[in-house]
């Protein structure tokens, strides 16, 4: 088979070592600091009215960043405590979220924080692009060990994903500077979310036509 189609046959490298977490509490994990993020904004000027404290941080948007950071955080450590591993596209995004929130409290400016977003897709869309180009189908040495593909499924899926990074990047820049900071959180979880999950929905028929027969034990 072609280089593509190798990691399918492979130990999957971002297999969890250690116990098995329900799929409910993954995406209670990957979900819950944008949760906090959008719960902490809306009600900021009520926590910063409990928690004087707060108020140093400056408006309800920096103090929810403020609350993002630590949920990933959190997000991040229970991750490798209970699955005894951190998949590759979660960690990169919690780097982003702490450089890019620091920049936002430490600058008191909302931009670099907004930016995060189009700045981690166009990496993901970039890296899988650009993997193509070389002949790479990145997505089978991430996704090998749960789907099994031939080489053409694998390299169209790979091209799929890396443009659909690319539509988050544009749709998070045309939101976050023509509409209100709460429209924009809003968006990231009642919009991003069920679009990427909708388009998630929409490779199984790909993924239906391109995969191999399961090999005999």
């Amino acid at each position: 088979m072609t280089q593509a189609n190798e990691p399918a046959g492979r130990p999957n490298t971002d297999k969890p070592t250690g116990q098995q977490v329900s799929p409910v509490l993954k995406l209670v994990l990957e979900l819950g600091p944008l949760v906090v993020f959008f719960m902490a904004n809306r009600y900021g000027e009520a926590l910063a009215s409990e928690f004087p404290v707060l108020q140093a941080l400056g408006g309800k948007i920096f103090i929810g960043t403020a609350f993002f950071m630590v949920a990933m955080t959190i997000s991040i450590v229970l991750s490798h405590l209970w699955m005894r591993h951190v998949a590759m596209m979660p960690l990169v995004t919690f780097v982003f979220v702490l450089l890019f929130g620091g920049l936002t409290l430490w600058l008191q400016d909302e931009t670099f924080i907004k930016m995060k977003p189009t700045i981690v897709n166009v990496i993901f869309g970039g890296i899988l692009l650009a993997g193509l180009f070389f002949g790479k189908s990145l997505l089978a040495y991430v996704f090998g060990a749960a789907f099994q593909l031939d080489a053409e499924g694998w390299r169209k899926l790979t091209l799929r994903w890396g443009l659909f990074f690319f539509v988050l990047a544009a749709l998070n820049e045309i939101v976050w500077r023509n509409f209100s900071d709460d429209f924009w959180i809003t968006f990231k979880i009642w919009g991003i979310m069920p679009l990427t999950f909708a388009f998630m929905l929409a490779q199984f028929p790909l993924l239906q036509r391109h995969a191999l027969e399961a090999e005999s034990e």
